[in-house]
């Protein structure tokens, strides 16, 4: 039988296992006991949280190559290419590697059957094994205590955020979804955690596992000041540091939750290297700022993978700092909170183009039209994110901001359509 390529593994893969999503790690354990990849590198940090992981792991990642550190990055889920999910000292792994590791686990898994994340969790440790990087950092896919990252212990865990999403899975109470984000929690290792109002589930929780709890606005902060603001914050031995944070392209509220995890992992860097690693970090989709030149005009774009209330609130605030004319490119999955979503959203956008999106699990667009219209939102439907995303820039004055928004697949079609129909593209 010939090799099969990346895109018939991945195939292979989505058929392995009768359920998508199947919580738990006795399966996946059982074959990364055989692989020999519990402990990827001698340094491990962990991330979960409803939203915020990507841009803390991009910080974090950021920060270990700017002090010189071989790194692995373990992300989910990808935007165009499978291979986005796994780098290597800053690049994505090669198809030909991904091919290598599928094979390893194939051979080593026998008759365990195994979902497609885990199947590529395991690949990734793999790959991190075989590269002999110095540290990895790993994105929890869902919750914390039953995700097969959580194979993994972690030098340093990080929470980014504890909100509603997913609750099929974790529950429908934020005391449910805190349970599980804790379980990423090593005893007598430090968790850092950015959420200012814990569930007492997630409190109890990590008491009972004994993990040393790092909390934003208790044991580090940002103080505001002149030019701008400031991390304060501890270092691995518990004594004060101190950085100014530079302007970034992604969320500050995440990038100083990576900061404090390197300082707790016992690392540091000079101020001008923390800085510009901090302004290097960047997530593909999130807050994501092009501009493109369309019938000969400058057109402003803002891409963003945010799909429920949180993300969306996060988004609000971040529009309503710069009130300019916007209209929304929207689709959503039909498993997401849309009542929330909207509402968080409510006036930011002059009106509205909604799209389905390229999978079985999408909401339809006369939904989404029928829902804003309700809520007193000016909408319309179209057949795709590529018309929607056609139709607002020929339609809309020069001014105003397309904003691309609701879900991975509605992001990554419009970057498709855009490196199809644009000549001219830049970011920021």
């Amino acid at each position: 039988m010939l090799p099969r390529s990346l895109p018939e593994w991945l195939a292979h893969l989505e058929g392995l296992h009768p359920r998508e999503i199947d919580m738990g790690l006795a399966r996946v354990a059982e074959v990364a006991d055989r692989l020999g990849v519990l402990k990827p590198a001698d340094l491990v940090f962990t991330v979960t949280g409803t939203n915020g992981k990507g841009s803390a792991c991009a910080g974090l990642d950021s920060l270990l190559r700017a002090g010189g550190l071989r790194t692995g990055l373990y992300t989910s889920p990808h935007l165009l290419n499978y291979n986005e999910r796994v780098a290597i000292g800053g690049a994505p792994v090669s198809d030909a590697d991904l091919c290598l590791a599928f094979e390893a686990i194939e051979a080593a898994r026998e008759h365990v059957s195994l979902t497609y994340f885990e199947f590529g969790t395991l690949a990734a440790l793999w790959l991190f094994r075989r590269a002999e990087v110095a540290a990895v950092v790993l994105e929890v896919g869902l919750g914390g205590r039953l995700d097969a990252v959580n194979l993994v212990d972690a030098d340093v865990a990080i929470v980014t955020s504890i909100g509603l999403d997913h609750a099929e899975y974790l529950g429908d109470t934020r005391d449910s979804v805190g349970y599980e984000k804790a379980g990423i929690a090593r005893a007598a290792r430090p968790l850092v955690c950015g959420e200012r109002d814990l569930p007492s589930s997630f409190t109890d929780e990590i008491e009972r596992r004994q993990a040393r709890l790092v909390l934003r606005d208790s044991d580090f902060s940002v103080r505001q000041s002149e030019p701008g603001p400031i991390l304060v914050g501890l270092s691995a031995s518990g004594q004060p540091k101190q950085l100014a944070l530079p302007e970034v392209q992604l969320p500050i509220d995440n990038l100083v939750l990576a900061v404090q995890a390197f300082w707790l992992a016992g690392l540091d860097l000079p101020v001008a290297v923390a800085e510009q690693a901090l302004r290097d970090a960047f997530v593909a989709g999130r807050l994501e700022r092009r501009t493109i030149s369309w019938h000969g005009q400058p057109r402003k774009l803002l891409l963003d993978v945010g799909h429920n209330p949180h993300a969306a609130a996060f988004l609000a605030h971040t529009l309503r700092t710069d009130p300019v004319p916007r209209h929304a490119v929207f689709g959503l999955l039909a498993d997401k909170d849309l009542s929330g979503i909207v509402a968080e959203l409510h006036g930011v956008f002059e009106s509205w183009s909604v799209a389905p999106l390229p999978s079985p699990r999408s909401r339809p667009a006369r939904d989404l039209v029928t829902h804003l219209i309700a809520t007193g939102e000016r909408a319309e439907a179209c057949d795709s994110v590529a018309e929607a995303l056609q139709l607002s820039l020929d339609e809309t004055p020069a001014g105003t901001e397309i904003v691309v928004f609701g879900s991975f697949f509605c992001v990554a079609e419009a970057i498709l359509w855009l490196s199809n129909q644009v000549q001219e593209l830049t970011n920021g």
